[in-house]
């Protein structure tokens, strides 16, 4: 009979670095880095099978202050640089930390694709629809009009949306918080990394310096309910003071209402249910500008890359002398 395994309790201490953190003060990255160290806590993740890998950018300082091992990679190229990773180590536990500016700029291509080669690997986007390391210019998630050392007469750019991007890609799992609210954040956060395969969480983050309260209706308490549209599989579309509103299906343009229940005869029975599993109704809600839609958008598994990248062929493969000899012969290689 085999021994009982005993798990280890761990504190969100126990994945606090000794390094000194260089954010700036109320930077919304504390909370998102405060959510991480909950959420490794909670799955008693083991900081030597745990990799966090980044880019450029504020968020990209993520592995200094976490007590696991962690890349600071160059600028985009994150996304590859942990593909590599999870394929050559698939035990370890592989997290990627971007932003706006990193992820859907520069490292669009390599955010892409690993989207839709589904390698199993967490990537956390940071949006604060700014440049926040090189001062301020405007990003790809930026709001039309916006004002930036780029931009000074305001953005005339339509901004990014990452879930859209991430589910036209073909993401399998996809989901978007709020660094503020750290507990559904850590919910998020946890649901992402019992998804195998790609997971996208996009975390909207405040950057007090350069674009300060961009996301302030969806934090402002007077806000907050009329706002956020908080998923649950399962679960009515409703929000609103005391659950008032909800989500319909308009039969003649075939796209997402609001409707006020009691209104115009409106009931319950009309308002949608939220199905994870549809990328149809997904594509709608991460499209939602008011309410912003919260929680996870859409999750349906499949196989992940390496599955097929990695076939077994041990029957095949060449012994190691034979490689060694190989790498010996010369700069001819005869096989």
């Amino acid at each position: 009979m085999n021994a009982p395994v005993t798990v280890t309790p761990r504190k969100p201490k126990d994945y606090a670095s000794d390094q000194d953190i260089r954010w700036c003060p109320g930077c919304g990255n504390y909370a998102i880095l405060k959510a991480v160290q909950k959420t490794l806590a909670d799955i008693t993740a083991d900081p030597s099978q745990t990799v966090f890998v980044s880019g450029i950018g504020c968020s990209s300082r993520f592995p200094y202050y976490l007590n696991t091992y962690g890349f600071h990679t160059i600028h985009g190229r994150a996304p590859a640089i942990a593909t590599g990773v999870k394929l050559a180590n698939p035990a370890l536990d592989v997290w990627v930390i971007t932003g706006d500016g990193d992820g859907l700029s520069i490292g669009g291509n390599h955010l892409t694709h690993t989207l839709r080669r589904n390698v199993d690997v967490q990537i956390l986007l940071f949006n604060n629809a700014i440049y926040g390391l090189t001062k301020g210019q405007s990003s790809p998630t930026s709001k039309l009009g916006t004002k930036s050392p780029s931009t000074p007469h305001g953005s005339v750019e339509t901004p990014t949306n990452a879930a859209c991007l991430a589910l036209g890609a073909g993401a399998r799992f996809v989901a978007r918080a709020v660094e503020a609210q750290t507990p559904r954040l850590g919910q998020v956060l946890a649901r992402a990394r019992d998804h195998r395969g790609t997971s996208l969480v996009e975390i909207l983050q405040n950057c007090i310096i350069y674009n300060d309260r961009a996301f302030a209706e969806l934090t402002d308490k007077a806000q907050l309910a009329d706002q956020q549209l908080l998923l649950e599989h399962g679960q009515p579309l409703r929000f609103g003071h005391n659950l008032s509103r909800g989500l319909r299906l308009n039969p003649q343009t075939l796209s997402l209402e609001t409707v006020t229940l009691g209104e115009h005869g409106f009931s319950p029975e009309d308002v949608l249910c939220h199905d994870e599993t549809n990328p149809t109704l997904a594509y709608m809600l991460a499209r939602l500008e008011q309410p912003i839609a919260l929680g996870v958008l859409y999750c349906a598994p499949a196989p992940t890359y390496r599955a097929g990248a990695t076939p077994d062929d041990s029957a095949t493969r060449p012994s190691a002398a034979v490689i060694n000899q190989l790498l010996r012969m010369g700069s001819n290689w005869v096989s």
